[in-house]
């Protein structure tokens, strides 16, 4: 199974490569070029015009995948499939919404988290009702109980933090996509092992689609994944941890992820908080996602991009040992 499973890796990656050339040609003949917002670094600046919603061909590999994993009669794949699918649509949503926005802005936070709590909700029914990791009444067949509803609600919180960690995430070349790839590659060491076939091979197809992007995204890259990628990925790994059970899991394989996401939340928190009491909101970072704290301090894109990446790297090895050394999440 390993052999096969590493040769399907493989192929996915060499599909994706040849595709991305492909689908970077048409995004620039369809003007779907970044808006790069106001309030990045200058140096980001340079990215105004690069082809953006690279997702959409991300999905599209990911989608074929999981067609031909059903049918080689793998039936696993198709739940993570749905809230991948489902946020990649609302995160295409956000692209067009910030295209049409000349300073890149798109869609105001209020109107986007209610959608994607909305949203949530319809997937984390559907995985409910699809080989979830019950502790609730369900789970012993005696009907559905509050514990059915703390599991719907954990799992909505997963999907629409998630989605918003690996969005904010998203902001170098490379970062998002390399971070990815450390995350799904470690979910699926661990449940191909443990022989949770569909879910593992559904993490394998979206490895070898990311790598097949990278190809197009390593520094200076030529396409980006927008919000029609990030939010998906990050809906993808919420809604395995929520399949699997394995709730702590998660957030430590994709340590590089929830570091961003409370950076962004202890810089507006204490923002807001200053501006209050004294008038003057003040800022813990020098900017906020955390990666730029470190550009803006020194380090060069492709460094801060690597450090990142191997961070989530060796997180993602922890996370496999601890899994696989039997420890309970």
């Amino acid at each position: 199974m390993l052999t096969k499973a590493l040769l399907w890796l493989v192929a996915v990656f060499l599909v994706t490569v040849p595709l991305g050339g492909w689908a970077v040609g048409r995004l620039r003949a369809w003007g779907i070029a970044k808006r790069i917002r106001s309030d990045e670094p200058d140096s980001h600046q340079v990215k105004w015009g690069t082809p953006t919603m690279g997702g959409l061909y991300l999905m599209g590999v990911l989608t074929l995948g999981c067609l031909i994993l059903w049918a080689a009669g793998v039936r696993g794949a198709w739940p993570p499939l749905v809230a991948t699918l489902a946020f990649a649509a609302l995160g295409a949503f956000d692209d067009v919404q910030g295209l049409r926005d000349h300073e890149g802005v798109g869609w105001l936070v209020r109107g986007k988290f209610a959608a994607q709590w909305l949203l949530a909700l319809g997937v984390a029914v559907v995985l409910y009702l699809n080989e979830p990791a019950h502790f609730g009444a369900a789970a012993s067949g005696a009907g559905f109980g509050l514990l059915d509803v703390v599991w719907i609600v954990l799992a909505m919180l997963y999907l629409v933090g998630m989605a918003n960690a690996v969005n904010i995430t998203d902001g170098m070349d490379g970062l998002a996509g390399g971070t990815c790839s450390a995350a799904y590659g470690a979910l699926a060491v661990i449940f191909l092992a443990e022989g949770q076939t569909g879910w593992g091979l559904f993490a394998l197809t979206v490895v070898g689609a990311l790598l097949g992007y990278l190809w197009h995204n390593s520094h200076p890259a030529a396409v980006m994944m927008g919000d029609t990628g990030s939010q998906a990925l990050g809906a993808g790994l919420a809604a395995l941890a929520a399949l699997s059970g394995r709730w702590l899991l998660v957030p430590l394989i994709g340590l590089v992820f929830v570091i961003e996401a409370l950076a962004v939340m202890i810089q507006v928190g204490y923002f807001k908080h200053t501006r209050r009491r004294y008038g003057e909101g003040k800022r813990v970072f020098r900017m906020a996602p955390i990666h730029y704290h470190f550009e803006l301090g020194g380090w060069s894109e492709v460094q801060v991009t690597t450090r990142f990446v191997l961070v989530g790297v060796a997180a993602a090895l922890v996370g496999v040992a601890l899994a696989l050394g039997g420890v309970a999440w």
